[in-house]
């Protein structure tokens, strides 16, 4: 019998659903974990935020006083970690400086530790003290696996300004010499219509591998909209963690938690009054697609998966955004498959192996029907 690994978030509440614990718990069940939690803050009305988001919800921030007390907040954790073991754990928005002290004797031991402060939201605001900022360098950096912020979130965190690819390896190579094994930093905007993330990894193991080895790679992404959204880092965060308690490597959880959120950010669609049984059964196909595209290409696996028909699927999908099925699983490979070939140095045999075509002829048909131009030209230009 297959077991769900019990994956930990501590974080504030957002009685939203659109951040925050309410949306971890979504993500790692989605993704197949067992949630566990720890609340560190309740969220209230703020003034500053819009009234209403895109699709009717309003959005809910952490007021003054939202903040639980350092010794409730460590019974929950303690609690949980001496009865549960999580595999995994996600430490985010931590708001007191002796509650992230407290914290780290607790998860010193988890040998998969994500660190994702939140020092800024999606909309540029503060949302921890420069205390705690000290407070999370000093206790909680050293003891991450992975430790993930926003550039503006480094910034802050290091006193430096970046504006460069140069300045994110700069940054990251800093944050690491702080104790952190990986650093995922996110939200580069020095190049005009794409957002920039880069992966940091520890050097290499052999002396003789240092010359060559590349311990970073850098993503990049044209929709610069949709990774800004609120809500989208904390889910990016809690489905990486949910990955490492799965046995991913850092890596590997990176990209495929990246694939899954990816579908959320690009394809899902908000729900308007009465549309909301096809937009559901939309965005758990677009979600389908992100976790098995790259094995099944065909429109009968993921209508069996919805439980219903072929022809409802296309149905569905015509009525929502006005494509067949076939199309938008073919949309979601070329879009991996450029991805692959901007950001990686991946063979074309091996991104072929990676989007599950099962020759490289088939997938350079596939692509250059897409595209218009063969991968090799693509990536070229």
């Amino acid at each position: 019998m297959k077991v769900n690994p019990p994956i930990l978030s501590i974080s504030g509440s957002d009685s939203t659903g659109l951040s925050g614990i309410q949306a971890d718990i979504q993500t790692i069940a989605a993704l197949g974990g067992y949630a566990l939690t720890a609340i560190t803050n309740i969220s209230l009305p703020c003034q500053a935020a819009p009234h209403r988001e895109q699709g009717g919800q309003g959005r809910l921030c952490m007021a003054r006083g939202g903040g639980l007390s350092p010794e409730l907040v460590l019974s929950q954790v303690s609690s949980i970690i001496s009865t549960v073991h999580p595999k995994a754990i996600k430490v985010g928005l931590v708001t007191d400086c002796e509650t992230v002290r407290l914290l780290c004797g607790e998860v010193i031991a988890c040998q998969r530790l994500v660190i994702a402060p939140g020092i800024y939201d999606a909309d540029g605001r503060q949302m921890v003290g420069d205390d705690v900022i000290e407070a999370v360098t000093r206790y909680l950096v050293p003891e991450a696996l992975l430790l993930m912020l926003r550039c503006k979130d480094a910034e802050r965190m290091l006193g430096i300004s970046i504006q460069t690819d140069d300045d994110m390896v700069e940054a990251a190579r800093r944050l690491q010499e702080m104790g952190a094994q990986w650093v995922l930093l996110r939200g580069g905007s020095h190049t005009q219509g794409r957002l920039t993330a880069l992966l940091y990894g520890p050097p290499p193991l052999h002396k003789e591998e240092a010359g060559s080895a590349v311990n970073h790679q850098f993503f990049t992404s044209h929709n610069t909209d949709g990774w800004r959204r609120h809500g989208v880092a904390g889910a990016l965060s809690a489905a990486i963690t949910t990955r490492l308690g799965m046995g991913d490597d850092v890596p590997t959880a990176v990209r495929n938690a990246h694939d899954f959120i990816h579908s959320q950010v690009v394809y899902a669609k908000d729900s308007p009054q009465g549309n909301l049984r096809a937009i559901d059964l939309y965005n758990s196909f677009v979600s389908l697609v992100a976790a098995n595209y790259a094995t099944a290409h065909d429109v009968a696996f993921y209508a069996d998966r919805l439980c219903i028909t072929p022809r409802y699927l296309s149905q569905v999908t015509d009525r929502v955004v006005g494509k067949p099925p076939r199309q938008i699983i073919a949309d979601y490979l070329l879009n991996e498959a450029k991805r692959y070939l901007k950001t990686t140095r991946l063979t074309i045999q091996e991104i072929a192996d990676r989007t599950g075509f099962s020759s490289q002829s088939l997938f350079c048909k596939f692509f250059k029907a897409q595209q218009g131009t063969s991968p090799s030209e693509f990536r070229s230009h």
